[in-house]
C-alpha cells in the first residue's frame, strides 16, 4: 500500500485475522517529532556535516589557547574563543539530531542485527507461556480500626 494512502481500520483489523482471531502486534512507535513534523533524517545534518564540525571545534580548541600563548592579539583570542563557543553549540545540536535518528531506528527495529545474537529480554518474554496469579481480592472487614481523629491541646 502506497505510504500516503491511509488504511480503513476494518483493514488493519481483518489482515492478520487467523481462525484464533486477530494477530496482536504491537503497534509502531511513533517517530519522535522534529519541529513539529516526524523527524526525517533527510532534512537535517548528516555525519559529514558532523564531522567537519568537530574537526573545526577541535581546532578552534587547539589555536584558541596558544593564541593567548603566542601573545596574539586580544582581539583575536577572542574572536577565537566566540567561534569556539559557537562551533560547540553547532556540534551539540547536530549530536542530538543524529542520536534522536539512531534511536528511532533502534525503536522501530527492535531486533538484534545478527542472525547469531542471544535473544533480548522482550523475545524471551514473548517465548514464556503466560502464567496468571491469583490473588485474592482484599475486602474491608468491619473490624478495621477507625481513622485517626486530631485532638486539639
Amino acid at each position: 500500500m502506497p505510504s500516503h494512502v491511509m488504511a480503513l481500520p476494518s483493514a488493519e483489523m481483518s489482515e492478520g485475522a487467523t481462525a484464533e482471531g486477530p494477530e496482536t502486534s504491537p503497534p509502531a512507535p511513533p517517530m519522535p517529532e522534529y519541529k513539529g513534523a516526524p523527524l526525517d533524517a533527510e532534512r537535517g545534518p548528516g555525519l559529514g556535516c558532523f564531522w567537519i564540525q568537530v574537526v573545526l571545534l577541535v581546532a578552534l580548541l587547539v589555536l584558541t589557547p596558544l593564541s593567548v600563548v603566542w601573545a596574539a592579539p586580544s582581539w583575536l583570542s577572542a574572536a577565537l574563543l566566540i567561534l569556539s563557543l559557537v562551533i560547540l553549540f553547532f556540534v551539540g545540536q547536530t549530536m542530538i539530531f543524529l542520536l534522536r535518528l539512531v534511536a528511532a531506528d533502534r525503536r522501530s527495529r527492535r531486533r538484534p542485527l545478527r542472525p547469531d545474537a542471544r535473544q533480548t529480554v522482550g523475545q524471551l518474554e514473548d517465548e514464556s507461556p503466560v502464567r496468571q496469579v491469583d490473588t485474592p481480592v482484599e475486602t474491608a472487614s468491619a473490624e478495621a480500626p477507625p481513622p485517626p481523629t486530631v485532638r486539639g491541646g
